[in-house]
């Protein structure tokens, strides 16, 4: 089963003293790159959850958000930092005493000063397990969506390698009179510059052509490549890179195939080809 790298999953836990919420967000990326925001006081447990997220994670650019929030009520008292205060007071009498007018110092704009109103630290003893357990939750909503866009891409790039095969196939049917019709377009043109021809040489010359325009290996090729990625598509675990090399691969035999072509059809699959390969590669640049 193939996974996107575009996900979004979030939980939250409010049963505890501590409302705790976790928010995950995945990009594509080429490599796994985790980026965590957290209270500093949870700063301890941060190697834990990348340990986590790399676990289930194997690649994309992961943005792991955890806030915490003290649930508090009513009859809960304020918690005032008298040190604080008094400093503040100090500061703002010892300003007053400069100025021509000053304006009256009120409770409440003390009350807003940072760091007067305390509030509780966080103890990361007794709420690691929580935020681990909520982290784990976060983790499987975000791989379900993985897995349900990843089945998305799935059947579009199924759909695009049996055009791809249909494509291949019915140009290497028609390879024969290709090559019927190219010798025929060249002894015309030989007998146009020549009034004699030399028919050993003339062979000769139109088996080279004939062997330097010859596609059978790159529709060889094309097949080989297309049936790989298949085959890759029906394996677990990370597969975007593998199937990023075919598609370079691929993009390579088409190109082949353009240059080579003699023909009007093979020039026009050359194009329908790298139209289809481009679709597969862009939604491939998704994939874990």
């Amino acid at each position: 089963m193939i996974h996107s790298m575009t996900a979004y999953g979030r939980t939250e836990d409010k049963k505890n003293d501590n409302s705790i919420a976790c928010e995950i967000r995945t990009i594509n990326h080429r490599y796994l790159e985790i980026s965590i925001r957290m209270p500093e006081e949870l700063r301890s447990l941060e190697q834990k959850i990348r340990e986590n997220i790399s676990r289930k994670l194997k690649r994309g650019k992961i943005d792991c958000n955890i806030r915490i929030d003290k649930n508090t009520s009513k009859n809960d008292p304020l918690l005032i930092n008298q040190d604080v205060l008094k400093k503040v007071i100090d500061a703002a009498e010892n300003t007053s005493i400069n100025l021509s007018n000053p304006s009256a110092l009120s409770a409440l704009d003390l009350i807003q000063w940072p760091g007067v109103l305390e509030k509780d630290s966080l103890e990361p003893t007794k709420i690691n397990k929580s935020i681990l357990k909520l982290l784990g939750q976060t983790l499987d909503v975000v791989i379900d969506t993985r897995k349900r866009e990843g089945e998305k891409i799935k059947k579009m790039l199924v759909q695009r390698c049996s055009k791809i095969k249909k494509i291949v196939s019915n140009t290497q049917k028609k390879i024969p009179m290709i090559q019927k019709k190219l010798r025929e377009k060249l002894k015309k043109r030989a007998k146009e510059l020549v009034n004699e021809l030399d028919n050993d040489r003339l062979e000769q010359e139109l088996l080279f052509i004939s062997q330097k325009m010859d596609i059978a290996e790159e529709i060889d090729r094309l097949l080989a490549h297309t049936e790989e990625v298949e085959r890759v598509l029906d394996q677990s675990g990370p597969i975007g890179r593998r199937l990023d090399f075919l598609m370079q691969e691929m993009n390579r035999e088409s190109n082949t195939l353009g240059s080579k072509s003699n023909h009007l059809h093979t020039s026009n699959a050359s194009v329908e080809l790298k139209v289809l390969i481009e679709q597969m590669r862009e939604q491939i640049q998704n994939i874990e």
